[in-house]
């Protein structure tokens, strides 16, 4: 399994997450605060799962170039997602139809599970640790051409 696969992988169950938040903590929000629990609910998770995915699609789309862009792309990234956290803060923090505590417990159940699948993902996968190595006694392609 590469690098890609496994980011992949990532994204899919990241996805199946956000389906399951928005379908119960949607819920649980509409039950308790009706439309403004439910649009807070929906918010939380879209910007969780949002920046959650783009640090990944970040990632596949990094892996093709050389060290210095891979980390330029992560970074920018990074760097975009904070701007952007910031604006939507901002843009969020006075209005009257947020619910203040459903869109606090939806972020931190998004953040908390995505990076629950990061790590699960991971640690599940077989990516070796280097690669185009040989144990000595080994024939490596280069040796045979």
């Amino acid at each position: 399994m590469n690098a890609s696969q496994i980011l992949t992988k990532v994204l899919k169950y990241t996805g199946l997450l956000a389906v399951l938040l928005i379908v119960v903590g949607g819920t649980i929000g509409y039950l308790v605060d009706g439309t403004d629990g439910l649009a807070s609910v929906l918010l939380g998770t879209a910007v969780a799962i949002l920046f959650s995915a783009v640090t990944a699609i970040s990632m596949i789309v990094a892996i093709k170039f050389e060290i210095v862009a891979f980390f330029g792309i992560v970074m920018g990234s990074w760097l975009l997602k904070m701007v952007l956290f910031i604006v939507a803060l901002v843009l969020l923090r006075d209005q009257s139809f947020i619910n203040d505590v459903a869109l606090f417990i939806s972020l931190v159940v998004a953040i908390i599970g995505t990076v629950a699948i990061d790590a699960l993902v991971v640690t599940k996968s077989r990516m070796p640790y280097v690669s185009e190595a040989s144990l000595p006694g080994q024939t490596t392609p280069d040796d045979q051409a």
